[in-house]
């Protein structure tokens, strides 16, 4: 399994894109991107879940909200990933590896984020921010 990418002076503000490439583990079970201002205050908490071919989206400030799950699988063990995530007023916009495309609404209402993770089955390549 891979390890813990973790920025936390990260300065990601409204308007802007984070693009992450990078190589999910041939044993992952899933993985796990989350932005927002530190591991309890969550803004998106994305997360692929192989078992379950879902992507469960989430937010978190103290304790989880409710789950958000999409069907659309397109991550699978052992494959090179691209993954962009635009911060909006309204809330996150993903775009998958297959240019499939969810939102998620920005809950916690920040309009900076400096806290980013990348957890579990994920190894990160690159990332950049504009």
């Amino acid at each position: 399994m891979s390890g813990k990418f973790e920025i936390t002076n990260m300065d990601m503000k409204l308007g802007t894109t984070l693009k992450i490439k990078g190589k999910i583990a041939s044993d992952a079970d899933g993985f796990v991107i989350n932005l927002g201002q530190g591991s309890e205050q969550l803004n998106l908490h994305f997360n692929p879940r192989f078992n379950d071919s879902t992507i469960v989206c989430n937010s978190r400030d103290g304790s989880w909200g409710e789950e958000q799950r999409e069907g659309h699988m397109c991550f699978s063990p052992g494959s090179e990933v691209k993954i962009s995530v635009t911060f909006g007023n309204d809330g996150f916009e993903v775009k998958l590896p297959d240019g499939h495309q969810l939102t998620f609404p920005n809950r916690l209402g920040h309009s900076h984020l400096s806290y980013l993770s990348v957890l579990d089955g994920l190894s990160v390549s690159s990332f950049k921010i504009n």
